[in-house]
């Protein structure tokens, strides 16, 4: 691992998630969550506060260990038993059929495999299971997708960004039913703006 990987990239990452923008719009999907629930991407742990009482335990994974460091200061406030796992989306060392409820917010742009680690989220989720997500991805504007698709190169090599990617149609791919969907701009720069916000069941 470089010194970017290891000492810059976590700092920007971590600044990132604290941004208002983002904050504003944690409780629309931590909330809904319940029972066994794994977060993908638990970062530094900016969502944890915002899930309820309904959370038997919580699954925090995150690939990099200096994030889940961070997160570590707010899983030992949590009401509810904290799990953080040092492993990526594309191997999660879970049991099949394990898990109630998926959350990913502002990650899934970020796994280098994410057709793996789709099917990974649905070998864990138990049946009738939930994946709960909230993520920026490609704008319906075709002046603003091309930007995107010309610029993704770039965040993807700086912040591991791929934001050109159309999440509903990715998440139907995988194999997964999208129960409900928005999608939006939030207040943000426009190339990371639109979001898809929504529930989906394993097929």
């Amino acid at each position: 691992m470089g010194l970017y990987q290891r000492y810059i990239f976590p700092k920007l990452m971590a600044a990132g998630m604290r941004q208002e923008a983002m904050r504003r719009h944690r409780n629309r999907i931590p909330p809904l969550a319940g029972q066994r629930v794994l977060e993908i991407g638990i970062a530094t742990g900016e969502n944890i506060p915002f899930y309820s009482d309904k959370v038997e335990q919580l699954f925090g994974l995150e690939p990099t260990q200096a994030l889940l460091d961070k997160a570590e200061e707010r899983a030992v406030e949590a009401p509810f038993p904290v799990a953080l796992i040092a492993a990526s989306a594309e191997d999660i060392p879970l049991e099949s059929n394990s898990i109630d409820t998926v959350v990913s917010t502002w990650t899934l742009c970020s796994i280098p495999q994410l057709e793996r680690a789709m099917q990974e989220m649905r070998r864990v989720l138990k049946p009738g299971g939930r994946l709960l997500f909230m993520e920026h991805g490609r704008a319906p504007d075709p002046k603003m997708a091309r930007w995107q698709d010309r610029l993704t190169p770039v965040s993807r090599t700086l912040f591991g960004c791929r934001m050109n990617r159309t999440m509903d149609s990715l998440i139907d791919e995988a194999g997964f039913d999208i129960l409900t969907l928005d999608k939006v701009y939030f207040e943000a720069p426009r190339l990371l703006a639109y979001h898809y916000i929504g529930q989906a069941t394993p097929r």
